[in-house]
């Protein structure tokens, strides 16, 4: 079905379709086999009640909004770990955004990166590491606590989500490398879009990802076709219940827009007291955190 808005871009491609074919009927049939095309194969969004579940959890602390810990809270203690989770719960967290990467031998673990390299005393791509050659790694190899969280190991997925359900934690998943989706294993599973604007053309600090100004340009093109699907396509195609979106593009405007189309905002990566305080008493909706002690440096 139609959702909000939508008509506004159906009658957008039925012009332009007509502007470049000047054919009535050509411009309806491809307008409406686009139609046809979502209502036939979207996934429908989870009933709200179960989304906020997950997005909502009772039992929030006087904040009044979820707080969920980036990585487990990788400033507080070495991202993804056990040591980090329970950080995390100890520090008033309501969820924990976990990354999942597989090994050699298929099985999940916590793993950010495509390598090791960064976050262990190790080197390799995960993919290529046997479970027993990760489990000989230092997970707190260049952390700035090492010493404090010293021998802490590379955990599975299984174990994650163990010590979470100790804490009660809710689990925000970043599943790399997996590219079929979550809903067709499980279409009760809630599921969000992330997004960042202009993240093909340019890195998170503002720099242009190409020295070519035409390359530029090309991915400036791209950015905004991907910015547009986003919000107007791929959402409603894959039955989001919620979209985490980098923090400089939140606005009351922009949570509104997203509310009335039964999605939920939850803004990356707040890492300053100021940033938290206006997603508490302004924005009022989550948010995710590298810390939840104190602040740090901005994440993209």
């Amino acid at each position: 079905m139609l959702q909000i808005g939508d008509e506004v871009y159906f009658s957008a491609v039925f012009l332009l379709v007509l502007f470049a074919t000047r054919s009535a009927i050509g411009a309806s049939a491809v307008t409406a086999s686009i139609y046809v095309f979502i209502v036939m194969f979207r996934f429908p969004q989870v009933p709200a009640d179960q989304a906020s579940q997950v997005l909502r959890p009772t039992g929030l602390a006087s904040a009044g909004v979820p707080v969920v810990a980036h990585r487990a809270g990788g400033h507080d203690a070495p991202e993804n770990t056990i040591a980090a989770i329970r950080e995390a719960s100890r520090n008033g967290a309501t969820g924990v955004e976990l990354d999942l990467g597989f090994t050699a031998d298929g099985v999940a673990v916590l793993m950010h990166d495509e390598t090791v390299d960064r976050t262990t005393n190790g080197t390799g791509a995960v993919g290529t590491l046997r479970l027993a050659e990760l489990r000989t790694l230092d997970a707190t190899g260049k952390h700035r606590l090492r010493e404090k969280f010293k021998g802490e190991r590379v955990p599975t997925l299984q174990e994650a989500v163990e010590e979470c359900i100790n804490h009660q934690l809710t689990i925000f998943f970043d599943v790399k490398d997996q590219p079929d989706q979550m809903r067709q294993a499980d279409p009760g599973v809630v599921t969000a879009l992330t997004h960042r604007p202009w993240s093909l053309s340019r890195y998170g600090d503002g720099t242009p990802r190409s020295l070519s100004a035409w390359t530029n340009y090309w991915l400036g093109v791209l950015d905004v076709l991907l910015d547009w699907a986003h919000h107007h396509l791929l959402w409603n195609l894959c039955g989001v219940s919620a979209i985490l979106m980098q923090k400089d593009f939140v606005s009351l405007d922009y949570v509104q827009y997203w509310a009335e189309r039964g999605v939920e905002v939850v803004g990356w990566t707040i890492n300053t007291a100021v940033d938290k305080q206006y997603y508490q008493d302004v924005l009022k909706i989550s948010y995710i955190t590298d810390s939840l002690r104190e602040d740090c440096e901005p994440h993209y």
